[in-house]
């Protein structure tokens, strides 16, 4: 059997911070930072010059709406922005076939970093794994800091089990195998009570409640959670047989999370 090869000793340089993002990405009526993003989350990010981000425009975007609660040390300008590899958005980093050490090359010179994804925190239900695992490779310590996170914010509001629940991630796209998918789901969820989430693509979001509506046993309890955190956000739990007797509350361009269970 191999050796595991050793891991680096902490390092007394730079720190890697998981800066959440608020939810609103892409929505027409940006939630009011100071609303859903604690003050501390804040002042670290308006003081981090290096950032590693899906993508340097809408993290941009962000920092100016920091900028505008607190002031940034660094003029946006001078902010070193490197994005993640598009294979990484498309594929997923979680499989360890990423290697992002060349990524924190500022924290092992002593600078502290932020990972931030486009919406809620990084490395969860979006890139960001691989650069945590490569921080921790390489002794650099890892902070994470608080802000909104979707999937906890709908299980919590669903009514299904708190106590046991995974998360399955997008399902298929196409109809057979996205129906297919969520006879297993379901199976699983009847038969240990474990709740069941995944999300969805906006704009994909009526074609899977339809689904949902046409595989689903009667019986089987669905939450569905929208634009958390916005003033249009909804969420609603009921049973299939229910849901198909009522108007769908979903909103096509926003964002959903889905938890299935009984």
């Amino acid at each position: 059997m191999a050796a595991t090869p050793p891991r680096a000793a902490p390092s007394a340089g730079g720190k890697l911070y998981l800066v959440p993002a608020p939810l609103d990405f892409g929505c027409d009526s940006p939630a009011d930072l100071q609303d859903t993003m604690p003050q501390g989350t804040l002042r670290v990010a308006a003081r981090l010059q290096y950032w590693i981000c899906e993508n340097a425009k809408s993290t941009r975007a962000y920092l100016k709406r920091v900028n505008e609660i607190i002031p940034l040390q660094n003029p946006l300008q001078n902010l070193n922005l490197q994005e993640l590899p598009r294979e990484v958005h498309k594929k997923g980093d979680h499989a360890g076939n990423f290697d992002a050490r060349y990524l924190l090359a500022p924290a092992l010179q002593g600078q502290d970093v932020g990972l931030v994804s486009e919406a809620g925190m990084p490395a969860v239900a979006d890139p960001g794994s691989s650069v945590v695992r490569a921080a921790h490779d390489l002794g650099i310590e890892v902070i994470p800091l608080t802000g909104p996170v979707s999937l906890l914010l709908a299980l919590a509001a669903s009514g299904l089990n708190g106590q046991n629940f995974a998360f399955a991630g997008y399902l298929p796209q196409d109809g057979v195998e996205r129906a297919r998918r969520l006879r297993e789901l379901e199976s699983l969820a009847l038969k240990t009570g474990q709740t069941q989430l995944f999300i969805e693509t906006p704009y994909r979001n009526a074609a899977m409640l339809q689904t949902l509506l046409q595989t689903l046993q009667h019986n089987t309890r669905l939450a569905v959670c929208s634009g958390l955190t916005l003033t249009q956000g909804v969420c609603h739990s009921d049973s299939i047989k229910n849901w198909r007797q009522k108007t769908s509350p979903l909103n096509n361009a926003t964002p959903a999370v889905f938890a299935l269970g009984r």
